[in-house]
């Protein structure tokens, strides 16, 4: 009776050990990751959904070992600022910034905090890096530069009789003023006039797309903020006038323009993932990861907008018709 009433008392003790050894034990800190929006529409929303999903691919998931604080800032400089400055009170440990004005207002702000960007034309041109090989500093990603020059071969496919191509654009964007650059070599190389029309914000589009198509037999908008979140603006008139747009990306052929040849922002998203993953993981620093381009490009047409222009799509491109 003795030995196991000490045989009972050894437990107990043991027991108690054992409690108290868990309850100091401290819960595992989540890892922080902020994103940081510049705008909602179909492209930044599919590469924001393509990074979350290689993360949680890559063992990080949203809720379980990861907090992903999503912000969309509305295209308003004031609230990029806000969210910026949210992140760095936070502490966060890496921010996904989606779009050059969103990586430009975090990287203003920290040098520490490693950011991916993603959606961002050149990290050259928009002072994010020293250069596209070797960042340098705690900024990389991945790159939507578009084939521009197969996008206007393509508008030319569509429109061969065309003999002047419009350009439409945000004038205090970076990646648009670059991609309107490219476009105005390719179009003037292949003989046809070059004429452009630039906005500020939203609230000018529709009056710029109406000047143009007065002045242009087809346009073309490469990846630009504004105008992505405008495309049915856009498409209201240019339905009227009967001219064909061919955009940066296909979330703008789905919102009313009539094709393009251009990036999966879903996949160049995950592609981004990939590398966060790296950097969570510790085998890689921003300073030191090249910026990464998109690995192939989709056609995408819009039937209905070439049925409602009265054009034809040629035999080849009949598959590329997308459904809406």
């Amino acid at each position: 009776m003795k030995n196991f009433t000490k045989m009972m008392s050894t437990l107990l003790v043991l027991m108690m050990l054992l409690m108290a050894g868990c309850a100091s034990e401290e819960p595992s800190e989540l890892i922080e990751i902020g994103v940081i929006q510049y705008v909602e529409h179909v492209a930044l929303d599919a590469s924001r959904d393509g990074f979350i999903d290689a993360l949680a691919d890559s063992g990080y998931v949203d809720g379980d070992n990861v907090n992903i604080d999503v912000q969309n800032a509305q295209a308003d400089q004031s609230n990029l600022s806000t969210i910026s400055d949210r992140f760095i009170s936070n502490n966060v440990d890496l921010v996904l910034a989606i779009a050059t004005p969103a990586a430009q207002a975090i990287a203003g702000k920290t040098t520490e905090i490693p950011i991916l960007g993603t959606a961002i034309t050149d990290y050259e041109v928009a002072r994010l890096v020293d250069t596209n090989e070797m960042p340098g500093g705690n900024v990389s990603g991945t790159t939507d530069m578009n084939p521009i020059k197969d996008q206007i071969d393509l508008l030319v496919e569509l429109a061969p009789d065309a003999k002047t191509v419009g350009v439409l654009y945000t004038s205090s964007e970076d990646n648009s003023i670059l991609q309107a650059a490219i476009a105005k070599e390719a179009i003037e190389a292949l003989g046809m006039e070059y004429v452009e029309v630039t906005v500020t914000n939203s609230n000018d589009v529709q009056q710029a797309t109406q000047s143009i198509v007065s002045q242009c037999d087809a346009i073309y908008i490469p990846t630009d903020n504004v105008f992505a979140s405008a495309m049915p603006i856009v498409s209201g008139v240019t339905m009227d006038s009967k001219t064909p747009v061919i955009c940066g990306e296909s979330g703008m052929v789905m919102g009313g323009g009539l094709a393009t040849l251009g990036i999966n922002y879903y996949d160049l998203g995950y592609q981004t993932g990939l590398m966060a993953a790296r950097v969570l993981a510790g085998e890689a620093v921003p300073a030191e990861m090249a910026i990464e381009s998109a690995t192939g490009f989709d056609f995408a047409i819009n039937g209905e907008v070439a049925e409602a222009i009265g054009l034809t799509i040629p035999e080849n491109l009949v598959e590329y018709i997308i459904e809406q």
